[in-house]
């Protein structure tokens, strides 16, 4: 599936099975803020791609996912590395899923966010 916008970011998708996703992020300039740190929107999008990822790996074929809300906490001011971020499935309901993401540069944790997403089928052509 493509994913334009994560493309856009440098986040990789390294691993998506069973509940569980492991995304990285290769600190480069252009992911900094005005204070010479990684800018948090980049962290969230790891943060929320990587939820969405693990989600992904355990739906049904015919069903899709979007996120409802994600609430993040930055503990360390991101400078340089890799950021990976470990996501897992902690709760899944039959329209909603609850989702952990760990954040860490070199086994440093830097955040951790959790996130609500909706499961649903999509609309088919011509229905309401």
């Amino acid at each position: 599936m493509p994913l334009p916008f994560v493309d856009h970011v440098g986040a990789r998708i390294i691993e998506c099975a069973e509940g569980r996703s492991l995304l990285t992020l290769q600190v480069q300039p252009m992911h900094f803020n005005s204070q010479g740190a990684v800018h948090g929107a980049a962290l969230f999008t790891l943060a929320d791609t990587g939820m969405g990822a693990a989600l992904f790996s355990i739906l049904e074929p015919q069903e899709r996912c979007s996120t409802i809300e994600v609430k993040i906490n930055y503990f360390k001011p991101v400078l340089e590395g890799v950021v990976e971020c470990r996501s897992q499935v902690v709760h899944r309901g039959r329209t909603v899923a609850n989702i952990d993401s760990v954040l860490t540069v070199d086994g440093t944790l830097v955040g951790k966010a959790n996130g609500s997403f909706a499961i649903f089928m999509p609309k088919t052509h011509g229905s309401a």
